[in-house]
């Protein structure tokens, strides 16, 4: 017993002592490059501003395809800087590209350098090298048109190591390096780019994507890097750069900051309130989790955005959810007659399966959107992974431990840790076809009100910017304006002026200037005029210019994010299939999963809310926190399913929704909590978001106890009917 007092203080200690190591790191860094400070957090655009490069199209006439495709590669190529970084067309003849960088710990300059001038290139043999360097007509073997990517890598199939590039054509591609490397065997083939050789190696054989014998792998690196930049449908050349403010200003952060530490103090409060000393447990677990994900997301540079946050909140949701489920797990145990110590231990043994099953399914989620998706989605996938990873060790680990810890200094007390009462099972199952006929109406009410947007709007939507593009407004004042400043000066002039709602325009200013960018949704001529006289009119203008913006996400971003949640979906069905012996559960949650989204679709669509990278962020949100809640109910009655009459599956389901009731209705307390403090405190550009991700957790919560269970009770007696 002793030697279980003294591993208890050891542990105890070691925990209080890496948490002062943490928050110091957290908050002072270590080392000379203070390696781990948060404030080195980087921020996105939305966040923190950056970098903004325009480039002129200096290709003759070029179609609306080609400019489509040469944004979507600029777009991929900005994402191997940072998964938060924004391209769009402007006009007919320009395209801006914008990533987030703090620009007074970077040189601007050398990020311009290493994005590279997207010029030409062109692949030739020695006949038409030859042609090219006189100065006459040739002919390209291949073009940067016809190459999807390049990247570096190491042969290691042969005796010698050699560095070679591998090159991922377009279908018309492969054949055409095919062609010119089998004709060409012993001979050079060069590789120009914009007007430079930037490699002319001798053909060995005939080969269909690797180029070889390259002198090291930073040469490889090099080559591969510079085919990339070159490898888009247009010639671009550099106009202009700008230092641009973050689109939702510092009032945003530091608002949003505020009302995550408040959220997360109330948080605390209602665990300490209602789980006593294991709630005291939680609260340190908690503390732990928030200084490791400031830790990590400093260490790992990961950069921070709106959607990226969302993420966070979603799994500091999981993480209270993990503790709440191991705690009422001990309330059942100690209910049941089992002492503190051996509540605790089956406490943990029998909440182990739940916690895996729903953080697993949700990983599954966000490692298929990190793989596929590009921009906003694969920021939210990237700090969802983290905060998910550091909320099961947090509540698996550091929990367990200092419950057990102060178990073995004697807190054994049953009063301390509360005891389960009995759960008043209701006949959930018989209830749902009223919930059913609701839900289906909500839905129904939502897709009956897109028609109706677009006969009265022109759109089914109210799609942002970021899906439609608009009008990029630039004025240069007579002295400088910060974004709050605008925000409360200049927008309500502007809302006068074209009719526009607050939350429909973004602002952006440029660092060292007087100018300030307004974006709109695309203005009338009539509108752009009024827009135009009420600045003149109201303030001190020196200067006013237009122009036509396209959207931000792409029609392959979006192609990419449909296919990430459809191939995330079907994983997640069959992981849950697999894992539940019965593809009826897999089926149930998936779509209860899709009734989640369509019935905050349909706020959206009734309450013409912004469509726009928060809504995705938002979507994704709630598919995570949905099929969390759905896993535990699941989880319930497959225990059940051992220890009932399975005859009577009505039952079994009743009294699994009645059981995980109260984890329910804390879980979503606690979370929701977080959001509404945020919607409370945060700047009007967050109402929207917060309030939708409100509706979602309230959406969440009321099917996980009336839509999944029934539904997979529903199934399951269609699925016996069929077998009779």
């Amino acid at each position: 017993m002793k030697k279980a007092r003294r591993k208890a203080i050891l542990s105890i200690l070691i925990f209080l002592l890496c948490m002062v190591g943490g928050i110091y790191m957290a908050f002072a860094g270590v080392g000379s490059d203070k390696v781990g400070r948060a404030a080195d957090i980087p921020l996105g655009l939305d966040l923190q501003g950056g970098l903004s490069v325009t480039y002129e199209i200096t290709t003759p006439d070029p179609t609306d395809e080609e400019i489509n495709a040469t944004v979507d590669k600029i777009q991929r190529r900005v994402d191997s800087y940072s998964s938060e970084g924004e391209v769009y067309p402007e006009g007919k003849d320009r395209i801006t590209v914008e990533i987030p960088v703090d620009t007074t710990k970077v040189d601007a300059h050398e990020i311009l350098d290493e994005l590279g001038q997207p010029g030409q290139l062109l692949f030739l043999d020695e006949t038409n090298y030859a042609k090219w360097v006189g100065g006459s007509e040739y002919e390209a073997a291949l073009t940067g048109s016809d190459i999807q990517n390049a990247s570096p890598a190491i042969d290691d199939s042969s005796t010698v190591r050699d560095y070679v590039v591998e090159l991922t054509f377009t279908t018309d591609g492969a054949q055409k390096f095919a062609d010119v490397t089998s004709a060409n065997v012993g001979k050079k083939v060069y590789i120009i780019y914009d007007g430079q050789i930037a490699s002319d190696p001798v053909v060995q054989s005939a080969i269909t994507g690797v180029i070889n014998r390259i002198g090291s792998f930073e040469e490889a690196e090099q080559l591969a890097s510079t085919i990339k930049i070159g490898a888009l449908p247009l010639e671009l050349s550099q106009l202009q750069y700008n230092i641009v403010g973050a689109k939702l200003g510092q009032e945003a952060v530091s608002t949003s900051l505020k009302a995550g530490a408040i959220g997360l103090g109330i948080i605390c409060l209602i665990m300490l309130i209602v789980y006593l000393v294991p709630g005291f447990v939680a609260v340190l677990a908690l503390a732990a989790y928030v200084t490791l994900m400031l830790l990590f997301l400093s260490v790992r540079n990961v950069v921070l955005t709106l959607p990226g946050l969302a993420g966070i909140v979603l799994s500091i949701g999981m993480a209270v959810d993990a503790n709440v489920i191991i705690f009422t797990r001990i309330k059942e145990e100690i209910a049941d007659g089992k002492n503190v110590r051996a509540a605790v231990q089956s406490g943990f043994s029998k909440a182990l399966s739940a916690i895996l099953d729903g953080n697993i399914t949700t990983l599954i989620a966000a490692f298929v959107l990190m793989a596929l998706g590009t921009g906003s989605i694969k920021g939210f996938a990237n700090t969802l992974v983290i905060g998910i990873v550091l909320s099961m060790f947090t509540a698996l680990i550091i929990t367990r431990v200092l419950l057990n810890s102060l178990v073995n200094l004697g807190i054994t007390n049953k009063k301390l840790f509360g005891v389960a009462k009995k759960p008043k099972v209701v006949n959930f199952v018989k209830a749902s076809k009223y919930c059913f006929v609701l839900s289906l109406a909500i839905i129904v009410i939502g897709l009956v009100f897109l028609p109706l947007n677009k006969s009265k709007n022109g759109s089914i939507l109210n799609f942002s910017l970021e899906f439609t593009g608009g009008t990029s407004t630039t004025v240069t004042f007579d002295k400088p304006y910060t974004l709050e400043e605008s925000e409360k000066e200049v927008i309500p002039v502007i809302t006068d002026a074209t009719g526009l709602s607050a939350g429909d325009i973004q602002i952006q200013t440029v660092e060292g200037t007087n100018q300030v960018i307004f974006k709109t949704s695309q203005l009338s001529e009539e509108n752009a005029t009024n827009m135009e006289n009420a600045i003149k009119e109201s303030f001190t203008v020196q200067e006013i210019s237009s122009q036509s913006i396209g959207s931000t996400i792409s029609s392959e971003m979006k192609k990419d994010a449909v296919i990430a949640i459809i191939i995330a979906s079907i994983l997640m069905l069959i992981y849950i299939a697999i894992r539940f012996s019965d593809v009826k559960f897999g089926a149930s949650a998936v779509l209860a999963l899709i009734h989640d989204v369509m019935v905050v679709f349909a706020l959206y669509a009734v309450a013409s809310l912004s469509v726009g990278n928060t809504f995705i962020a938002c979507m994704l949100t709630i598919v995570g926190y949905s099929i969390n809640a759905t896993i535990i109910i699941f989880d319930r009655i497959r225990e059940n399913m051992k220890i009932m009459d399975r005859k009577n599956t009505e039952n079994i389901v009743n009294t699994s929704i009645a059981q995980t009731f109260t984890r329910t209705i804390y879980t979503s307390l606690t979370t929701f909590v977080m959001v509404l403090v945020l919607f409370i405190m945060g700047v009007s550009s967050l109402k929207e978001f917060t309030l939708t991700l409100m509706a979602g957790i309230v959406c969440g919560a009321y099917s996980s106890v009336c839509i999944t269970g029934p539904l997979w009770f529903t199934l399951k007696k269609l699925g016996k009917k069929k077998e009779a």
